[in-house]
């Protein structure tokens, strides 16, 4: 008789936006006039920029062409791409890499959710708490975490770096020697970010512990403030202990397009049972060879046109767009007398929930009585119990009818 995989028995419940739709679905078909604005999973709403289209309809053309036609690519990405991503993403900021350091994929998601894989099953790991469920996640498919606290509400084997008002939602350095630490900014869920001598002492910590760090950075082009890097690499020794992650899905409205890179420099190693140094980017290699055949070249082609003069202004329309959705979220319900974070360098509003309702008594209550869907803060972590993310991805017209109907909610 076959038997499955037991970490996966320590999962708990459902995936939180698996969660949200559920509840959504379900007060629709009691409600089904209810208007409903989508403020909760973090989807973009605008179309592709016109430079994208334009690259992806001529890929389209190509590959109608026997003597241009593309079948299998490299997996690892293009050539074009990875130049293109190289120049502007990285040489632009005064980071050098090579070709052979950053890996096209189909998404930051899978990239955070597979990196994993070429790590021992007894890495001890440290995330961010709150924190994006799919670092915890995976940990616990692959049998990290050990077992579930119910009244801790966290894995007994897991690090949780608390990110709470009162460090500002910055975590402090683990108390213990960990091997993987996830980190995320700008941040999701709460918007918030680190400037350079913040970062700093995370490349200092993992230096001194042999420790690797897993920085996504898929709201990088969310930045607003000249202080905060768009990179880990701006650390200086960043390159021999971070692994960077990045996506267009939010920037570019890749979502439903799909694709993303990450970034594994050559100077990372780590050990293996014998004590020898191992380059991370080989093995990274190999499983991204071997489990993916790469993302399509009209995808890729759309990617490598964000990087085209035409294509970088409609991309900062986009943030833009986004961006003034932010604040009107921001600057709304900070008028109510909420407390309020992030918004700022990130399309990402975090707020503490009024009149002391947990996390999951105040999405009821503002899809009740405003229909209006967000994503509780406590599902991403305990730390994030009585907090509460909206996102900016709306349309202006839906963000401000939002702010609207929370005005006239009983707060």
């Amino acid at each position: 008789m076959a038997t499955i995989n037991q970490n996966f028995l320590q999962l708990q419940g459902s995936y939180l936006f698996s969660e949200i739709a559920k509840r959504r679905t379900k007060f629709i078909e009691e409600n089904p006039n209810a208007q409903i604005i989508s403020l909760g999973i973090g989807d973009v709403t605008r179309g592709l920029p016109e430079a994208v289209t334009k690259a992806m309809h001529s890929a389209v053309d190509e590959l109608a062409e026997s003597n241009s036609f593309r079948g299998y690519g490299p997996e690892q990405g293009y050539d074009f791409l990875l130049e293109a991503i190289i120049q502007n993403d990285y040489k632009a900021r005064g980071i050098d890499l090579q070709m052979n350091e950053v890996f096209v994929s189909d998404g930051s998601k899978c990239d955070v959710g597979n990196i994993q894989e070429i790590f021992s099953q007894d890495a001890v790991i440290a995330v961010q708490d709150p924190v994006y469920p799919v670092y915890v996640d995976t940990n616990v498919m692959a049998g990290r975490s050990g077992s579930f606290n119910k009244e801790k509400n966290q894995y007994e084997n897991i690090v949780y770096l608390r990110c709470d008002a009162d460090n500002n939602f910055k975590p402090e350095l683990p108390s213990r020697k960990v091997d993987l630490i996830y980190l995320c900014y700008p941040n999701n869920p709460t918007g918030m970010t680190l400037t350079k001598e913040e970062l700093k002492k995370w490349v200092d910590y993992a230096k001194e512990n042999n420790s690797i760090i897993l920085f996504d950075s898929a709201y990088e082009a969310f930045i607003q403030e000249e202080d905060v890097p768009h990179s880990i690499y701006e650390v200086e020794g960043a390159k021999e202990v971070a692994i960077e992650f990045r996506s267009f899905s939010k920037t570019a409205g890749f979502t439903g397009v799909r694709c993303a890179y990450t970034v594994v420099p050559r100077e990372l190693k780590a050990k293996d049972a014998d004590g020898n140094d191992v380059t991370v980017a080989d093995l990274w290699n190999r499983r991204h060879t071997t489990k993916f055949n790469g993302v399509s070249y009209v995808t890729q082609r759309g990617a490598a046109a964000i990087y085209s003069p035409e294509g970088k202004e409609q991309i900062k329309s986009l943030v833009d767009y986004y961006m003034t959705n932010a604040g009107i979220i921001r600057d709304g319900l900070k008028s109510l007398g909420l407390d309020v974070y992030g918004g700022v360098n990130a399309p990402y509003i975090w707020l503490k929930t009024p009149s002391g309702l947990d996390s999951w008594a105040f999405f009821d209550k503002l899809l009740g009585e405003a229909n209006i869907v967000g994503t509780p803060g406590v599902g991403f972590g305990q730390a994030g119990q009585g907090y509460f993310r909206l996102t900016a991805f709306g349309s202006r017209e839906n963000t401000e009818t939002a702010v609207e109907r929370i005005r006239k909610l009983s707060l």
